[in-house]
């Protein structure tokens, strides 16, 4: 599993979550590096190589493409993809874009170079962070949920694109969680002052019920699927 952003709030409960599981290699990429987050992990499961590599969503593709073909060449077999880096904050206009969405495009289309079935690659899993905004607008915050919208549709057709690159996707779509993404952030144009506080009235989950439904999300690798994780539930919506 390569799981970019698997340090952050909910990606550290679901790198944990991952190591209960039986897999043969975690490598992580975040852009910040935490030492002894990744000693914890590494003393969860011996049997699991975790590694880590500094890696920014926003950095061209030919520089996400040179990382993976250092990671494929250590791994050999890489099965899944998890993109979760994500930032909430609706003054940053453009860099909310560039990590939400453009990033995640990149890395999937990267990665692609070495799973795409068309060209001798073997397949692989995709596994997209959303958000519940992306179906059901946060209207405070529009560029934020736009992001998120653009992941579940785009994520959509990669689904749908399977039968020609061997590569199934789906999307995991948070509700409010407890982590520091939503203690505070700014609303576009500022027309909400206290949207942190709003939202944290509304009921919550924490980080590792959901982490725990993120796991089972991929364990189940339904192909196409949009999961709502909210309130320490999963259930596949229907989008249309």
């Amino acid at each position: 599993v390569i799981f970019v952003a698997g340090l952050g709030g909910i990606g550290l409960d679901t790198s944990r979550e991952l190591l209960k599981r039986d897999l043969k290699n975690l490598v992580i990429l975040d852009r910040i590096d935490n030492p002894a987050a990744i000693a914890e992990l590494k003393a969860i499961n011996p049997k699991v190589t975790v590694t880590f590599y500094p890696y920014d969503v926003t950095t061209p593709i030919t520089e996400t493409t040179k990382l993976l073909k250092t990671i494929f060449a250590q791994l050999k077999t890489v099965d899944v993809l998890i993109n979760g880096a994500g930032i909430l904050d609706d003054h940053q206009i453009e860099r909310t874009i560039a990590v939400n969405f453009t990033g995640l495009v990149n890395t999937t289309t990267a990665i692609l170079d070495f799973w795409d079935k068309r060209k001798g690659g073997p397949g692989g899993v995709i596994c997209n962070i959303g958000s519940v905004t992306g179906f059901n607008a946060i209207y405070q915050v529009p560029v934020y949920s736009a992001s998120k919208a653009a992941v579940v549709s785009f994520t959509q057709s990669i689904a749908k694109l399977a039968h020609i690159t061997g590569v199934t996707a789906f999307t995991v779509n948070p509700g409010i969680t407890k982590t520091t993404l939503v203690h505070k952030f700014n609303s576009w144009l500022d027309v909400e002052t206290r949207v942190a506080e709003k939202l944290l009235e509304h009921p919550t989950q924490t980080t590792l019920a959901c982490a725990q439904n993120f796991v089972k999300a991929i364990e189940l690798n339904k192909n196409g699927a949009i999961w709502k994780l909210d309130l320490g539930t999963l259930e596949d919506i229907e989008w249309t």
